[in-house]
């Protein structure tokens, strides 16, 4: 018996994940979610991971990739818990995704924060916030002391008509069609996303839309008129208005083209940690690793060479490419993220 309670005391100790429950502030809402802690004696710091665009599961699962779900066995492995939550009409999540506003998702980390602070287990609360989770991951920060630090991965941290506008322009260029049809889809999402920024809040929204595509197919007809039709074969020009207009007029896009992050930014009191993939066509590293310099107090900030937006590194680094490679999530990147964190636990 003494022997075998020496042999257990020398063995490994194993994390644990376990499936839990619970609510926003107004009951409204029931969140699923995996809770990983690492078998310690002592509190353990702990990440919220936070969701970007789209409605995603806990795991982060993304182009075949589980994304969230690479980060938490990683992070757990190294002394560190991690809460992954699946998204509002998600997995075991109630709620309506579509009529939630970034705003709605930083009210969300801010239940995870409330239900982790009732796990004995639990020490230092920290935020992982990917894309548009970056933002939500600082603005809850900001709304709540009990944030201990933030790390933002491919985070947006530009004004939300900026980063529509890099993002479409990015993703255009890399579709390997003609420099005509580049200018033409380039003039029509200008004119849409000015359009859709100056009545973001009118419920004209609509018809200003149709008539902002109107004047711009008078413009594109003449175009034509004179250059002729350069594009053959399966890059022939298209623009998909009645789901453009669909989703515009919708309360997250309403609420995103017009959001401006920098008050939050500025309001950030505990460390941040920035990491961008210098190939991603989804969120500009440049622009937004460079507001979080300019306007966050104790940040380090990270341009990850040859990383996507997925942190996988690509090729093509096209919007197709993610789904076609093996790589999870960079071996580099996590490493980063653990030393960032040793330092601020």
């Amino acid at each position: 018996m003494i022997f075998a309670a020496i042999l257990m005391a020398l063995l490994p100790l194993k994390d644990t994940t376990e499936n839990v429950h619970y609510y926003n502030a107004d009951s409204s809402i029931l969140f699923g979610a995996s809770l990983t802690v690492p078998k310690t004696k002592k509190k353990c710091p702990v990440l919220i991971i936070v969701s970007g665009t789209g409605k995603q599961d806990r795991d982060g699962t993304m182009a075949g990739h589980k994304m969230f779900l690479t980060i938490a066995n990683y992070l757990s492995s190294n002394g560190y818990a991690v809460l992954r939550v699946d998204d509002r009409g998600t997995g075991e999540t109630t709620g309506t995704y579509e009529n939630a506003t970034t705003a709605d998702f930083a009210k969300d980390v801010l239940a995870g924060i409330s239900y982790l602070k009732t796990r004995k287990e639990i020490g230092k609360i920290g935020l992982i916030g990917h894309s548009e989770g970056g933002a939500a991951a600082y603005m809850a920060a900001v709304q709540s002391k009990d944030v201990a630090f933030v790390i933002s991965l491919a985070g947006l941290a530009t004004p939300g008509l900026t980063a529509l506008k890099l993002q479409n322009k990015a993703i255009i260029s890399s579709a390997g069609i003609s420099q005509q049809s580049q200018d033409r889809h380039n003039l029509i999402n200008t004119m849409l996303f000015d359009t859709a920024y100056t009545y973001a809040n009118s419920p004209d929204l609509e018809q200003h839309l149709r008539s902002a595509y109107a004047a711009w197919k008078v413009l594109d007809d003449e175009k034509m008129k004179v250059e002729g039709n350069q594009e053959t074969g399966k890059g022939h020009f298209f623009f998909p208005l009645e789901s453009y207009i669909r989703q515009a007029t919708g309360p997250w896009y309403r609420y995103h083209i017009r959001f401006d992050p920098v008050p939050y930014l500025k309001q950030v009191k505990v460390p941040l940690l920035a990491i961008n993939g210098d190939k991603d066509i989804m969120v500009d590293a440049a622009q937004n690793l460079g507001n979080y310099r300019k306007y966050v107090k104790h940040v380090q900030v990270i341009t990850a060479k040859g990383l996507n937006h997925l942190f996988q590194h690509c090729v093509t680094c096209t919007m197709q490419e993610p789904a076609t490679l093996k790589e999870d999530f960079a071996q580099e990147v996590l490493q980063q993220m653990k030393e960032w964190l040793d330092k601020h636990k």
